[in-house]
């Protein structure tokens, strides 16, 4: 069998070939991908700027697909319509033994470390598998960014009647703006772009937006706060900028979780740091509990996969359009 894939051969070009398929292992399952979404580690992939890659490279770890054959897997069987976790673990290291498989030391994350989703057919173990009966293919390509969201609310412990500040209204951003918001917490974003900004206060209710080119970001803070300042800032930027300027938002004993990944090293004040007793976290990736909480909030209705994607593209037209996206999510159909 052959499939069509898009292949990022180095930073900036693009090559769609064919190629056969090998045969189907045990343990395995046979995809054709229907949708999958445009990610931030896609597009820095492709300028040349993302951590822990190599060249050539299939992207796309965002997926919803249609399942051909499959074996090794007892509940989901051809047809069925699934997402996959795209964190391929080891099973035996430190993080895996101890219920953190999202941050395994040999991690294989598809579409990063090894091929991915750019593709007409995918082979991928079953176990990484997931269905969630009624939801369509646009939702199972979110629940993988959701589930990053997901995973860094929970990292920060977030509770009801807390201040959470969002630092970057992308899709990983709003991600972590609805499950801070399911837990209750009242929410202020920093974002440069007045579009993103006013989708999160119109269509997310937030409590405060903030624009750092036009306001003094600690001010807005010290009033929204009552001088408090916030309990909770989770970066979703990825800017060395954003990420060192978190510490001054910072109540006193509160919490800061880096979703966002920096290539280079990052700096603190320690005095500053120190007098806050901060606790600073990153979050890697997600684990099958965030999934599974994505997939709940998608189910019932808490989360609308209408908030999230502004464009649709065909496979074809990826490398004419690839460079031109905007908006919050785009998603390539390949179905």
């Amino acid at each position: 069998m052959k499939r069509t894939v898009l292949s990022c051969i180095q930073p900036g070009e693009w090559k769609f070939y064919e190629e056969d398929l090998p045969s189907l292992k045990q343990g395995e399952a046979l995809l054709k991908i229907k949708k999958v979404g445009i990610c931030g580690t896609d597009i820095h992939a492709f300028g040349g700027t993302q951590p822990y890659f190599n060249y050539p490279r299939i992207l796309g770890h965002e997926i919803a697909a249609e399942v051909l054959e499959v074996s090794g897997h007892g509940t989901i069987e051809k047809g069925d319509l699934v997402t996959v976790i795209p964190y391929l673990n080891c099973g035996t290291c430190l993080a895996c033994r101890t219920g953190k498989p999202n941050c395994c030391s040999s991690i294989n994350v598809i579409g990063v470390h090894s091929d991915g989703a750019f593709a007409t057919h995918l082979i991928v173990p079953s176990k990484a598998l997931l269905k969630a009966s009624g939801l369509n293919t646009t939702q199972l390509a979110l629940v993988e960014p959701l589930a990053i969201g997901a995973h860094g609310v929970r990292r920060a412990n977030v509770k009801e009647g807390e201040w959470v500040l969002v630092m970057g209204a992308g899709p990983i951003g709003i991600a972590a703006i609805e499950f801070a918001k399911i837990a209750g917490a009242k929410i202020a974003v920093i974002d440069f772009n007045e579009e993103r900004l006013h989708f999160c206060r119109e269509s997310l209710k937030v409590d405060a937006i903030i624009n750092p080119s036009t306001e003094d970001v600690v001010t807005n803070i010290t009033n929204l706060t009552g001088g408090d300042m916030m309990e909770v800032v989770i970066d979703a930027t990825g800017s060395k900028k954003a990420m060192e300027a978190a510490v001054a938002y910072l109540g006193h004993g509160g919490r800061i979780v880096l979703i966002g990944l920096q290539k280079e090293s990052l700096l603190y004040s320690h005095p500053e740091f120190h007098k806050r007793e901060t606790t600073l976290m990153s979050s890697r990736n997600a684990t099958q509990e965030d999934f599974d909480w994505v997939l709940q909030n998608l189910a019932n209705g808490t989360i609308k996969p209408e908030n999230y994607v502004t464009g649709v593209i065909l496979f074809a037209q990826v490398p004419d359009h690839f460079t031109k996206i905007s908006g919050i999510k785009t998603l390539i159909d390949i179905s």
